[in-house]
Protein backbone atom coordinates (compact mmCIF):
# COMPACT_ATOMS: atom_id res chain seq x y z
CA UNK A 1 0.00 0.00 0.00
CA UNK A 2 1.30 3.30 -1.22
CA UNK A 3 2.03 5.90 1.54
CA UNK A 4 -1.11 8.57 1.43
CA UNK A 5 -0.65 12.01 -0.02
CA UNK A 6 -2.24 15.16 1.51
CA UNK A 7 -3.28 17.71 -0.19
CA UNK A 8 -2.95 20.86 2.67
CA UNK A 9 -2.72 23.83 0.07
CA UNK A 10 -4.19 25.33 -2.66
CA UNK A 11 -3.24 28.41 -4.71
CA UNK A 12 -5.30 30.22 -8.07
CA UNK A 13 -4.15 32.53 -10.60
CA UNK A 14 -6.99 32.68 -13.47
CA UNK A 15 -8.90 35.06 -15.01
CA UNK A 16 -11.70 35.98 -12.19
CA UNK A 17 -8.61 36.96 -10.09
CA UNK A 18 -5.31 36.29 -8.48
CA UNK A 19 -6.64 34.11 -5.37
CA UNK A 20 -8.45 30.77 -4.48
CA UNK A 21 -11.41 32.85 -3.22
CA UNK A 22 -12.07 34.71 -5.93
CA UNK A 23 -11.60 32.15 -8.59
CA UNK A 24 -13.84 29.57 -6.43
CA UNK A 25 -17.06 32.00 -6.36
CA UNK A 26 -16.55 33.12 -9.82
CA UNK A 27 -16.79 29.41 -11.12
CA UNK A 28 -19.76 28.66 -8.66
CA UNK A 29 -21.29 31.55 -10.37
CA UNK A 30 -21.06 29.83 -13.60
CA UNK A 31 -20.14 33.29 -15.62
CA UNK A 32 -17.43 33.26 -18.25
CA UNK A 33 -14.24 35.20 -18.05
CA UNK A 34 -13.73 35.62 -21.60
CA UNK A 35 -13.59 38.75 -22.65
CA UNK A 36 -12.15 41.32 -25.71
CA UNK A 37 -8.53 41.36 -25.40
CA UNK A 38 -7.08 44.76 -25.96
CA UNK A 39 -3.53 42.67 -27.21
CA UNK A 40 -5.50 40.61 -29.73
CA UNK A 41 -6.90 43.79 -31.16
CA UNK A 42 -7.29 43.09 -34.77
CA UNK A 43 -6.32 39.45 -34.82
CA UNK A 44 -8.96 36.82 -36.07
CA UNK A 45 -9.98 35.71 -32.70
CA UNK A 46 -9.37 39.18 -30.32
CA UNK A 47 -10.66 37.73 -27.54
CA UNK A 48 -9.43 35.62 -24.28
CA UNK A 49 -9.77 35.07 -20.97
CA UNK A 50 -7.04 37.27 -18.89
CA UNK A 51 -5.52 37.46 -15.33
CA UNK A 52 -6.03 40.68 -13.81
CA UNK A 53 -3.09 42.89 -14.57
CA UNK A 54 -2.67 45.03 -11.67
CA UNK A 55 -3.43 42.17 -9.86
CA UNK A 56 -0.67 39.84 -10.77
CA UNK A 57 1.94 43.00 -10.74
CA UNK A 58 0.99 43.86 -7.27
CA UNK A 59 2.35 40.56 -6.16
CA UNK A 60 5.00 40.72 -7.74
CA UNK A 61 8.69 42.85 -7.21
CA UNK A 62 10.12 44.66 -9.81
CA UNK A 63 12.66 41.90 -10.31
CA UNK A 64 10.11 39.35 -11.29
CA UNK A 65 8.28 41.70 -13.17
CA UNK A 66 10.99 42.66 -15.45
CA UNK A 67 12.85 39.00 -15.95
CA UNK A 68 10.29 36.65 -15.92
CA UNK A 69 7.56 36.09 -18.30
CA UNK A 70 3.96 35.43 -17.54
CA UNK A 71 3.57 32.35 -17.49
CA UNK A 72 6.05 32.44 -14.61
CA UNK A 73 5.02 35.12 -12.94
CA UNK A 74 1.23 33.10 -12.84
CA UNK A 75 3.06 30.45 -10.81
CA UNK A 76 5.14 31.99 -8.57
CA UNK A 77 1.77 33.59 -7.10
CA UNK A 78 0.08 30.60 -7.02
CA UNK A 79 2.54 28.52 -5.63
CA UNK A 80 3.05 31.21 -2.70
CA UNK A 81 -1.04 31.22 -1.99
CA UNK A 82 -0.66 28.01 -1.78
CA UNK A 83 2.41 27.44 0.96
CA UNK A 84 0.61 30.32 3.25
CA UNK A 85 -2.15 28.28 2.69
CA UNK A 86 -0.63 24.83 3.98
CA UNK A 87 0.63 27.48 7.19
CA UNK A 88 4.20 26.76 6.12
CA UNK A 89 6.90 28.70 6.40
CA UNK A 90 9.87 28.15 3.85
CA UNK A 91 12.06 29.88 7.09
CA UNK A 92 11.58 26.82 8.77
CA UNK A 93 10.90 23.55 7.19
CA UNK A 94 13.33 21.25 5.77
CA UNK A 95 14.72 22.66 1.96
CA UNK A 96 16.27 19.90 0.80
CA UNK A 97 13.07 17.49 1.27
CA UNK A 98 10.80 20.11 -0.23
CA UNK A 99 10.62 19.49 -4.33
CA UNK A 100 8.86 21.57 -6.94
CA UNK A 101 7.19 20.32 -9.99
CA UNK A 102 4.89 23.05 -12.27
CA UNK A 103 3.78 21.73 -15.64
CA UNK A 104 4.66 24.31 -18.42
CA UNK A 105 2.63 23.33 -22.11
CA UNK A 106 5.44 25.28 -24.12
CA UNK A 107 7.87 27.71 -24.49
CA UNK A 108 6.75 31.39 -24.34
CA UNK A 109 4.75 32.99 -27.51
CA UNK A 110 5.24 36.52 -25.84
CA UNK A 111 8.20 37.53 -27.86
CA UNK A 112 7.51 38.16 -31.64
CA UNK A 113 9.74 41.52 -30.96
CA UNK A 114 12.44 39.83 -30.17
CA UNK A 115 12.41 38.02 -32.97
CA UNK A 116 12.06 41.36 -35.36
CA UNK A 117 14.97 42.70 -33.59
CA UNK A 118 16.91 39.26 -34.78
CA UNK A 119 15.72 39.90 -38.59
CA UNK A 120 17.20 43.13 -38.54
CA UNK A 121 20.68 42.42 -36.95
CA UNK A 122 20.17 44.58 -34.25
CA UNK A 123 21.35 41.33 -31.83
CA UNK A 124 22.74 44.00 -29.08
CA UNK A 125 19.14 45.16 -28.40
CA UNK A 126 17.66 41.69 -27.80
CA UNK A 127 16.88 41.39 -24.33
CA UNK A 128 19.68 39.25 -22.15
CA UNK A 129 16.87 37.90 -20.02
CA UNK A 130 15.02 35.64 -23.08
CA UNK A 131 16.53 32.34 -22.52
CA UNK A 132 15.63 32.58 -18.46
CA UNK A 133 12.54 33.78 -19.18
CA UNK A 134 11.00 31.67 -22.31
CA UNK A 135 12.15 27.84 -20.84
CA UNK A 136 8.99 25.98 -20.03
CA UNK A 137 11.30 24.44 -17.06
CA UNK A 138 11.54 28.38 -15.31
CA UNK A 139 8.52 28.19 -13.80
CA UNK A 140 10.05 25.39 -11.66
CA UNK A 141 12.89 26.82 -10.99
CA UNK A 142 11.72 30.63 -10.23
CA UNK A 143 9.13 28.86 -7.90
CA UNK A 144 11.92 27.11 -6.20
CA UNK A 145 14.25 30.14 -5.88
CA UNK A 146 11.11 32.22 -4.57
CA UNK A 147 10.44 29.52 -1.44
CA UNK A 148 13.76 28.39 -1.31
CA UNK A 149 12.92 24.79 -2.12
CA UNK A 150 15.81 22.73 -2.58
CA UNK A 151 14.98 19.24 -3.33
CA UNK A 152 14.20 17.65 -6.64
CA UNK A 153 12.98 20.56 -9.48
CA UNK A 154 11.37 19.86 -12.39
CA UNK A 155 8.96 20.40 -15.00
CA UNK A 156 6.31 18.28 -17.21
CA UNK A 157 5.50 19.41 -20.29
CA UNK A 158 3.21 17.29 -22.47
CA UNK A 159 0.74 20.21 -23.56
CA UNK A 160 -2.39 20.65 -22.47
CA UNK A 161 -1.64 17.92 -19.37
CA UNK A 162 1.37 18.92 -18.23
CA UNK A 163 -0.33 20.28 -14.91
CA UNK A 164 -1.90 16.86 -14.28
CA UNK A 165 0.99 15.45 -14.97
CA UNK A 166 2.54 17.34 -12.42
CA UNK A 167 0.47 16.47 -9.89
CA UNK A 168 1.41 12.61 -11.06
CA UNK A 169 4.74 13.25 -10.85
CA UNK A 170 4.58 14.72 -7.39
CA UNK A 171 2.49 11.79 -5.72
CA UNK A 172 5.78 9.64 -7.11
CA UNK A 173 8.41 11.44 -5.42
CA UNK A 174 6.50 11.56 -2.38
CA UNK A 175 5.84 7.71 -2.60
CA UNK A 176 9.32 7.39 -3.23
CA UNK A 177 10.53 8.74 0.02
CA UNK A 178 12.47 11.52 -2.07
CA UNK A 179 10.81 14.17 -0.59
CA UNK A 180 8.07 15.60 2.45
CA UNK A 181 6.64 18.41 0.34
CA UNK A 182 6.01 18.75 -2.64
CA UNK A 183 4.66 22.15 -4.62
CA UNK A 184 3.12 21.48 -7.36
CA UNK A 185 0.71 22.54 -10.54
CA UNK A 186 0.88 23.92 -13.51
CA UNK A 187 1.30 27.62 -15.32
CA UNK A 188 0.71 28.76 -18.81
CA UNK A 189 0.10 31.65 -20.61
CA UNK A 190 -0.62 31.44 -24.37
CA UNK A 191 -3.01 34.67 -24.93
CA UNK A 192 -0.76 36.56 -26.72
CA UNK A 193 -1.16 37.17 -30.71
CA UNK A 194 1.08 34.48 -31.76
CA UNK A 195 -0.96 32.32 -29.68
CA UNK A 196 -4.07 33.43 -31.07
CA UNK A 197 -3.02 33.35 -34.41
CA UNK A 198 -1.34 29.69 -34.44
CA UNK A 199 -4.51 28.04 -32.75
CA UNK A 200 -6.95 29.75 -34.90
CA UNK A 201 -5.07 28.94 -37.77
CA UNK A 202 -5.54 25.14 -36.75
CA UNK A 203 -9.19 25.58 -36.50
CA UNK A 204 -9.30 25.21 -32.39
CA UNK A 205 -10.49 28.07 -31.34
CA UNK A 206 -13.88 29.58 -31.09
CA UNK A 207 -14.65 32.72 -33.33
CA UNK A 208 -17.60 33.77 -31.37
CA UNK A 209 -15.84 37.40 -31.20
CA UNK A 210 -19.49 39.28 -31.48
CA UNK A 211 -20.35 37.00 -27.75
CA UNK A 212 -16.78 36.06 -26.16
CA UNK A 213 -18.63 35.39 -23.26
CA UNK A 214 -20.43 32.59 -24.89
CA UNK A 215 -17.71 31.12 -26.73
CA UNK A 216 -16.65 28.75 -24.25
CA UNK A 217 -19.22 26.00 -23.97
CA UNK A 218 -17.86 22.67 -23.49
CA UNK A 219 -20.37 19.76 -24.26
CA UNK A 220 -22.85 21.91 -25.81
CA UNK A 221 -24.34 21.24 -29.00
CA UNK A 222 -23.42 24.70 -30.61
CA UNK A 223 -20.14 24.92 -29.32
CA UNK A 224 -17.24 25.65 -32.19
CA UNK A 225 -13.72 25.76 -30.38
CA UNK A 226 -11.44 27.13 -26.95
CA UNK A 227 -11.39 30.19 -25.82
CA UNK A 228 -7.30 31.04 -25.14
CA UNK A 229 -6.62 31.54 -21.39
CA UNK A 230 -3.83 31.88 -19.04
CA UNK A 231 -3.43 31.05 -15.48
CA UNK A 232 -2.00 29.06 -12.77
CA UNK A 233 -2.96 26.64 -10.15
CA UNK A 234 -0.75 25.13 -7.22
CA UNK A 235 -1.44 22.08 -4.43
CA UNK A 236 0.88 21.77 -1.40
CA UNK A 237 1.48 18.13 -1.15
CA UNK A 238 2.90 16.26 1.69
CA UNK A 239 2.97 13.01 2.90
CA UNK A 240 0.10 12.16 5.45
CA UNK A 241 2.39 11.30 8.23
CA UNK A 242 4.04 14.50 7.86
CA UNK A 243 1.18 16.70 7.50
CA UNK A 244 -0.47 15.15 10.44
CA UNK A 245 2.60 15.37 12.67
CA UNK A 246 2.82 19.31 12.49
CA UNK A 247 -1.82 19.04 12.70
CA UNK A 248 -1.96 20.53 9.21
CA UNK A 249 -5.35 21.36 7.44
CA UNK A 250 -6.11 18.72 5.34
CA UNK A 251 -8.60 19.18 2.75
CA UNK A 252 -8.24 15.96 0.78
CA UNK A 253 -5.89 13.02 -0.42
CA UNK A 254 -4.55 12.29 -3.61
CA UNK A 255 -5.08 8.41 -3.91
CA UNK A 256 -4.56 8.13 -7.78
CA UNK A 257 -2.33 8.75 -10.56
CA UNK A 258 -2.63 7.52 -14.41
CA UNK A 259 -0.62 8.84 -17.48
CA UNK A 260 -1.22 7.03 -20.67
CA UNK A 261 -0.36 7.86 -24.81
CA UNK A 262 -2.91 7.52 -28.00
CA UNK A 263 -0.45 6.97 -30.21
CA UNK A 264 -3.11 7.81 -32.63
CA UNK A 265 -2.37 11.39 -34.48
CA UNK A 266 -0.31 14.82 -33.39
CA UNK A 267 -3.06 16.85 -32.56
CA UNK A 268 -6.16 15.14 -32.86
CA UNK A 269 -7.50 12.71 -29.85
CA UNK A 270 -8.41 9.07 -30.67
CA UNK A 271 -11.70 9.35 -31.71
CA UNK A 272 -13.48 6.81 -28.75
CA UNK A 273 -10.68 8.43 -26.19
CA UNK A 274 -9.00 4.92 -25.46
CA UNK A 275 -5.84 7.06 -23.98
CA UNK A 276 -7.94 9.20 -21.74
CA UNK A 277 -9.38 6.14 -20.45
CA UNK A 278 -6.99 4.19 -19.97
CA UNK A 279 -5.07 7.32 -18.25
CA UNK A 280 -8.76 7.11 -15.97
CA UNK A 281 -8.20 3.43 -15.18
CA UNK A 282 -4.69 3.17 -14.01
CA UNK A 283 -5.74 6.33 -11.65
CA UNK A 284 -8.45 4.27 -10.26
CA UNK A 285 -6.06 1.24 -9.95
CA UNK A 286 -3.81 3.07 -8.34
CA UNK A 287 -6.44 4.66 -5.76
CA UNK A 288 -7.36 1.14 -5.47
CA UNK A 289 -11.01 1.99 -6.27
CA UNK A 290 -13.45 0.97 -8.91
CA UNK A 291 -15.62 3.38 -10.93
CA UNK A 292 -18.74 3.15 -8.56
CA UNK A 293 -16.43 4.59 -5.58
CA UNK A 294 -16.12 8.07 -8.03
CA UNK A 295 -18.71 10.92 -7.24
CA UNK A 296 -17.98 13.40 -9.89
CA UNK A 297 -15.88 13.78 -12.86
CA UNK A 298 -13.86 17.36 -13.21
CA UNK A 299 -13.83 16.98 -17.14
CA UNK A 300 -11.25 18.01 -19.36
CA UNK A 301 -14.31 19.81 -21.43
CA UNK A 302 -12.17 22.46 -23.87
CA UNK A 303 -15.57 22.82 -25.86
CA UNK A 304 -14.24 21.65 -29.24
CA UNK A 305 -16.38 19.36 -31.63
CA UNK A 306 -13.65 16.73 -31.78
CA UNK A 307 -12.25 16.50 -27.80
CA UNK A 308 -15.52 16.80 -26.16
CA UNK A 309 -17.03 13.60 -28.06
CA UNK A 310 -13.87 11.65 -27.73
CA UNK A 311 -13.54 12.74 -23.75
CA UNK A 312 -17.15 11.50 -23.48
CA UNK A 313 -16.91 8.51 -25.38
CA UNK A 314 -14.05 7.47 -22.80
CA UNK A 315 -16.27 7.82 -19.59
CA UNK A 316 -19.14 6.44 -21.01
CA UNK A 317 -16.61 2.96 -21.78
CA UNK A 318 -15.16 3.57 -18.48
CA UNK A 319 -17.99 3.88 -16.26
CA UNK A 320 -20.62 2.94 -18.16
CA UNK A 321 -23.47 5.26 -16.65
CA UNK A 322 -20.45 8.00 -15.80
CA UNK A 323 -20.93 10.31 -12.61
CA UNK A 324 -22.41 13.85 -12.95
CA UNK A 325 -19.63 15.81 -14.95
CA UNK A 326 -18.37 19.64 -14.61
CA UNK A 327 -16.00 21.67 -17.15
CA UNK A 328 -14.09 24.54 -15.35
CA UNK A 329 -13.18 25.86 -19.17
CA UNK A 330 -16.54 27.19 -19.55
CA UNK A 331 -15.98 29.90 -17.13
CA UNK A 332 -11.88 30.24 -16.91
CA UNK A 333 -10.94 29.27 -20.97
CA UNK A 334 -8.34 26.86 -21.67
CA UNK A 335 -5.19 27.82 -20.13
CA UNK A 336 -3.22 24.92 -21.38
CA UNK A 337 -0.79 23.78 -19.30
CA UNK A 338 -2.23 25.42 -16.50
CA UNK A 339 -5.52 23.81 -17.19
CA UNK A 340 -5.23 20.72 -15.46
CA UNK A 341 -3.98 21.97 -12.01
CA UNK A 342 -6.40 24.65 -12.07
CA UNK A 343 -9.31 22.27 -12.42
CA UNK A 344 -7.90 20.36 -9.61
CA UNK A 345 -7.65 22.79 -7.53
CA UNK A 346 -11.29 23.34 -8.02
CA UNK A 347 -11.70 19.20 -7.92
CA UNK A 348 -10.53 19.15 -4.36
CA UNK A 349 -12.82 22.22 -3.34
CA UNK A 350 -15.64 20.34 -5.07
CA UNK A 351 -14.98 17.58 -2.28
CA UNK A 352 -14.28 20.14 0.79
CA UNK A 353 -17.29 22.28 0.29
CA UNK A 354 -19.54 19.57 -1.43
CA UNK A 355 -20.39 21.35 -4.15
CA UNK A 356 -20.20 20.72 -8.07
CA UNK A 357 -19.40 24.00 -10.19
CA UNK A 358 -22.45 24.13 -13.18
CA UNK A 359 -20.51 24.62 -16.34
CA UNK A 360 -21.50 27.68 -17.95
CA UNK A 361 -23.33 28.62 -21.31
CA UNK A 362 -24.65 25.19 -21.62
CA UNK A 363 -27.84 25.56 -23.05
CA UNK A 364 -28.47 22.10 -25.00
CA UNK A 365 -26.55 19.51 -24.22
CA UNK A 366 -25.16 17.45 -27.70
CA UNK A 367 -27.10 14.56 -28.37
CA UNK A 368 -23.73 12.14 -28.86
CA UNK A 369 -22.69 13.74 -25.49
CA UNK A 370 -24.76 11.09 -23.14
CA UNK A 371 -23.16 12.77 -19.71
CA UNK A 372 -25.49 14.25 -17.08
CA UNK A 373 -23.01 17.63 -17.00
CA UNK A 374 -24.03 19.66 -14.74
CA UNK A 375 -25.27 23.15 -15.52
CA UNK A 376 -27.52 26.29 -14.44
CA UNK A 377 -26.36 26.09 -10.48
CA UNK A 378 -24.25 24.65 -8.61
CA UNK A 379 -24.95 21.24 -7.75
CA UNK A 380 -24.98 20.03 -3.48
CA UNK A 381 -23.48 16.86 -3.36
CA UNK A 382 -22.48 13.79 -0.75
CA UNK A 383 -18.85 13.23 -2.75
CA UNK A 384 -16.47 10.43 -1.35
CA UNK A 385 -13.92 11.17 -4.67
CA UNK A 386 -13.63 12.98 -7.63
CA UNK A 387 -11.49 12.15 -10.94
CA UNK A 388 -9.45 15.06 -12.56
CA UNK A 389 -8.96 14.26 -16.04
CA UNK A 390 -6.45 16.18 -18.96
CA UNK A 391 -6.17 14.98 -22.38
CA UNK A 392 -3.42 17.04 -25.03
CA UNK A 393 -1.70 17.18 -28.04
CA UNK A 394 0.51 14.33 -29.26
CA UNK A 395 -1.85 12.17 -27.64
CA UNK A 396 -0.91 13.00 -24.16
CA UNK A 397 -4.10 11.93 -21.63
CA UNK A 398 -3.43 12.42 -17.18
CA UNK A 399 -5.65 11.68 -14.52
CA UNK A 400 -5.73 12.24 -10.88
CA UNK A 401 -8.34 11.40 -8.31
CA UNK A 402 -9.28 12.83 -4.66
CA UNK A 403 -10.86 11.48 -2.33
CA UNK A 404 -12.17 13.20 0.97
CA UNK A 405 -10.02 12.71 3.91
Amino acid sequence: MSPAVAVTGLGLATPAGVGVKQSWERLLSGQSTAATDPELAGLPVDFSCRVPDQELSSLLGRGLRWRTDRFIQLAVVAAREAVQDAGLHPTEWEATRVGVVIGVGGSSMEHPAEYVKIMERRYGAVTPSLVARSQPGMAAGEVSLDLGAQGPTMCTSVVCASGTAALATAKLLLESGACDIVVAGGADSARCQLGSISFWRMGALSTRADDPAAASRPFDADRDGFVLSEGAGALVLERAEHARARHARIYATLVGQGLAGDAHHCVAPHPDGEGAARAMSAALADAGLSTADIDHVNAHGTSTILNDLAEARALRSLFRTPPPVTANKSVFGHAIGGAGAIEAVCSVLSLHHGVIPPTANLDTVDPAIGLDVVAGSPRPAALRAVLSNSVGFGGHNAAVVFQKE
